[in-house]
């Protein structure tokens, strides 16, 4: 058996009983094809370029006549030896580096410790950069979880858990859900490309985390004909997405009371779909209903860890809530796009 057969080998796609032969396409009847998938590579850079486009031509113009505005920040003077530790070996050098550092440039060592926090400054994402990505997020969420609500509305799968496992794998997958699949995964793929050229936020990590597990899901569930299961997993995930970057987009306008208003529907949104339906719901009828196997078990893991994810930024949310919103703190939002190793510095530049 050669290694690509035993790759595909049934026994790991399908539960205990079933075969490709099952799955077999007619003139009428048409199920996965996993070499579609690789239409996610051209779908990525495409949406790309769509971004640049959109953010260029609809979300700067938007920003500039809702009143985003970038502050002025402080410029640094020119130094070789600032920007060469800068540069090489750390952003924020320790005590020991300042005193060696305004030796070696005939500073005094308060200027030397301006001098990287101006420069931190610099590199810091401007605010109508902010407010551009977060147009084309919601842009794209919006779209694809009411696009997804009108595909499923009327599919009896989709308000009754219970019959996505009927007669499965010989499930034909409409055409219509097989775009939305793809352009899901080319969602997901861009975004990972994009990652090193985004602004970069406190959850950096668990984001990494969750781009690779929600793909890894997409591209599984389809090569496994899980198509339904999958399609009300990211329609659960989608609701309230578009609600977080409406709020980002608010925040970065300074609506601030409006802003509060939509981030709390979003909070109210997130804990009822990511902590009460998917895991009471959609996740139970998987664990419960459908066989194991090797495929099964995977996804089973990868959800688990979208659950925990789903906890975590719980908890964030939250906290801000209560520390932001009802105590009247600091307006800061819980999951910002403050850099990890300058939070406190953010908090002084947003002072000014």
């Amino acid at each position: 058996m050669g290694l690509s057969e035993g790759f595909w080998h049934h026994e790991y796609w399908l539960p205990p009983g079933a075969t490709w032969e099952d799955m077999k396409e007619s003139a009428d009847v048409h199920y996965p094809q996993p070499q579609n998938l690789l239409l996610c590579i051209p779908g990525a850079l495409l949406l790309i370029i769509v971004r640049c486009i959109f953010e260029r031509t609809v979300a700067l113009p938007l920003g500039r006549r809702l009143g985003v505005s970038d502050k002025r920040r402080p410029k640094v003077q020119p130094n070789a030896t600032l920007e060469g530790f800068y540069v090489l070996l750390g952003r924020t050098p320790k005590k020991g580096d300042l005193v060696s550092l305004a030796k070696q440039s005939d500073l005094p060592v308060k200027e030397v410790e301006t001098w990287f926090r101006h420069r931190r400054a610099q590199d810091r994402p401007r605010l109508m950069k902010k407010f551009c990505e977060a147009s084309w997020r919601f842009t794209f969420y919006f779209t694809s979880f009411f696009s997804g609500l009108g595909l499923l509305y009327d599919k009896p799968w989709f308000w009754d858990h219970t019959v996505c496992w009927l007669k499965y794998p010989q499930q034909p997958l409409p055409s219509a859900l097989d775009w939305f699949y793809l352009l899901e995964l080319s969602f997901y793929c861009s975004l990972v490309a994009t990652l090193p050229f985004d602004v970069k936020r406190k959850d950096f990590k668990e984001q990494i985390i969750h781009h690779i597990a929600t793909i890894t899901l997409i591209f599984v569930s389809y090569c496994a004909n899980l198509i339904r299961f999958g399609m009300i997993v990211m329609l659960v995930h989608d609701a309230s997405d578009y609600i977080l970057e409406l709020a980002k987009m608010l925040h970065y306008m300074k609506w601030k009371r409006v802003c509060e208003a939509v981030f709390i529907v979003f909070a109210v949104v997130f804990i009822i779909s990511r902590l009460v339906i998917f895991p009471l719901t959609t996740y139970y009828y998987f664990v419960t209903k459908f066989p194991l196997f090797l495929i099964s078990c995977l996804i089973n893991t990868f959800l688990l860890i979208l659950q925990l994810l789903h906890i975590f930024w719980s908890y964030l949310i939250i906290q801000m809530i209560f520390s932001v919103i009802l105590c009247g703190a600091k307006r800061k939002d819980a999951r910002s796009d403050t850099e990890e190793s300058d939070r406190s510095e953010a908090e002084d530049l947003a002072k000014n």
